[in-house]
């Protein structure tokens, strides 16, 4: 069996830098989270990639980290499911478009649901 090559996103964001003014921290600048009215969601269905199961992908928040943690736990325990918030994106378990968007439409959201 070949051996799997590794990329770049394997290395766990290991930075190495031969600048000796390099200090690491440049990439953990905190963006400033927009309004829920300034913010433009979008509403994905997908199942490709997790084996056949069914989730909903919210897409295009901008904002720091915790605040998507935040708004991704929120919407987990309204629908019951589980799911991840990472890399600007909430994953939640199952096919909850019309739930999430009603909700993310009561707290000032701008939400289109996007695909089949």
């Amino acid at each position: 069996m070949p051996k799997k090559k590794l990329g770049l996103e394997d290395l766990g964001g290991f930075v190495y830098s031969t600048n000796d003014d390099f200090d690491g921290n440049e990439q953990n600048e905190t963006q400033e989270t927009l309004a829920p009215q300034d913010q433009y969601l979008e509403a994905h269905f997908s199942n490709k990639g997790r084996g056949g199961k069914t989730v909903t992908i919210i897409k295009g928040f901008e904002g720091s980290n915790e605040d998507l943690v935040v708004l991704g736990k929120k919407l987990k325990k309204k629908c019951g499911v589980g799911g991840s918030a990472k890399d600007g994106e909430i994953i939640i378990q199952g096919d909850y478009r019309e739930k999430v968007m009603e909700i993310l439409k009561k707290d000032g959201y701008n939400v289109k649901r996007v695909g089949g």
